[in-house]
């Protein structure tokens, strides 16, 4: 990707504490607050680890009534996305379609990114990315 920095593993669960202090027995710790957004149908928190070197886990839960999540939780998929800032949210979504890629989730404003638009794009290898609004 063009400009891009990468920012996240996406991890889906069904019990978000739960799934935190797994994480934490690996030297996890959070990174902030739980965001819950109706907007995305999720529940979600950051994690990171002192070390410079690992990655920062997001740990994305479903709110009460939504599956958006089903079709990972249901085949029992942890590893969800890969998440990136871009610059040129728009052109970047059109430069991912010319290569085959599929949007999943339109632009729409995140809670988690203090209300910067998001964009999932499904990858012809079926890698989930997504991308953030710098």
């Amino acid at each position: 990707m063009s400009d891009s920095e990468f920012h996240h593993i996406g991890v889906a669960c069904r019990d978000l504490a739960a799934e935190q202090r797994a994480f934490e027995i690996l030297g996890y710790r959070a990174e902030g607050p739980v965001y819950d957004d109706a907007g995305l149908g999720i529940s979600c928190r950051f994690l990171t680890m002192p070390e410079a070197s690992a990655p920062r886990i997001e740990l994305v839960t479903p709110l009460a009534r939504s599956a958006v999540l089903d079709p990972w939780l249901n085949q029992g998929v942890k590893l969800y996305h890969l998440a990136f800032f871009v610059t040129g949210l728009e052109q970047e979504i059109e430069r991912l379609q010319a290569q085959r890629g599929k949007i999943i989730v339109p632009p729409t404003p995140a809670i988690a990114f203090g209300g910067k638009r998001v964009s999932f794009v499904m990858m012809p290898n079926l890698l989930l990315s997504e991308l953030i609004e710098r």
